[in-house]
């Protein structure tokens, strides 16, 4: 199943992307345009539909959150076509100029992205109207980086939100740092948080809140079972519901809940 879906947020043009092999997507993907400006690309396997829906959008760069497959999977034929410049943190340059392997599900429900040169972003990125202030925000990759437009008050987020309780991470994702740039974000003020897979356009920023309170109580909760003297063994198996199996199947446990309670498992304390 292909979904293909041009929306308009006020000046804001946000286009869905939906693909399933088989039956409905495992996640919808959002791509924004606006002024100019774009602002990540979707994923590969859906190459045709962002080319054909993004045509007449007119812009002049693309900017990218971070390297995983469904934010830069059609950057280099957006940029190609278009002929302009792909921008992002360092290490999104690296990535993206690398061969790089991904996991057989990765390419089945996104495709592979195309090696692309990507250069540094400005420490304040000018459209016609707007400007664009990046940030960078690992912790879902160490590259991860969300662009703030002040003026209007909109977080464009990548993949920081995601949901207040998300269900999983991926093997590589570390929960302290995106504890730490859930609360540098408490520093800027922002009420659209323009998420590429779960807009919010009122009440972003309490919304972040909620997301950093979830993931601090669950360091909580492996901090106090460690001081119990649980094993690591034994607090995921008990704080792990175990209703993502099929998940963990399909991605070869790089996606799950255990994923998360291992990073915090780490033994990094609060002040």
């Amino acid at each position: 199943m292909h979904i293909a879906i041009s929306r308009q947020f006020g000046e804001i043009e946000a286009f869905q992307f939906g693909y399933g092999p088989v039956g409905r997507p495992f996640m919808m993907v959002y791509v924004y345009a606006v002024d100019g400006v774009i602002i990540d690309t979707g994923q590969r396997n859906m190459q045709k539909h962002v080319i054909e829906l993004l045509r007449n959008t007119q812009p002049n760069r693309i900017l990218l959150t971070h390297h995983h497959e469904d934010h830069s999977g059609n950057a280099a034929a957006l940029g190609r076509l278009h002929g302009i410049d792909i921008f992002g943190h360092p290490i999104t340059a690296e990535k993206m100029a690398a061969k790089r392997k991904i996991l057989p599900y990765q390419r089945y429900i996104w495709g592979k992205s195309v090696d692309v040169t990507t250069k540094p972003l400005e420490s304040l990125i000018e459209s016609n109207r707007f400007i664009f202030r990046p940030i960078h925000t690992p912790g879902h990759s160490r590259d991860h980086t969300v662009f703030l437009e002040e003026k209007n008050g909109w977080l464009f987020a990548g993949d920081l939100y995601l949901g207040d309780r998300i269900k999983y991470f991926r093997s590589d994702e570390k929960i302290f740092d995106q504890i730490d740039s859930l609360k540098k974000m408490r520093n800027f003020d922002f009420h659209a948080l323009f998420c590429s897979h779960n807009p919010i356009l009122e009440n972003g920023k309490k919304r972040l809140e909620c997301k950093l309170q979830f993931l601090e109580d669950i360091v909580g909760q492996v901090q106090l079972l460690q001081k119990k003297g649980l094993s690591d063994k034994a607090i995921i198996k008990r704080m792990d519901p175990g209703r993502d199996r099929w998940v963990k199947l399909m991605t070869m446990g790089n996606v799950s809940m255990a994923n998360m309670l291992r990073s915090a498992l780490c033994g990094r304390t609060f002040a």
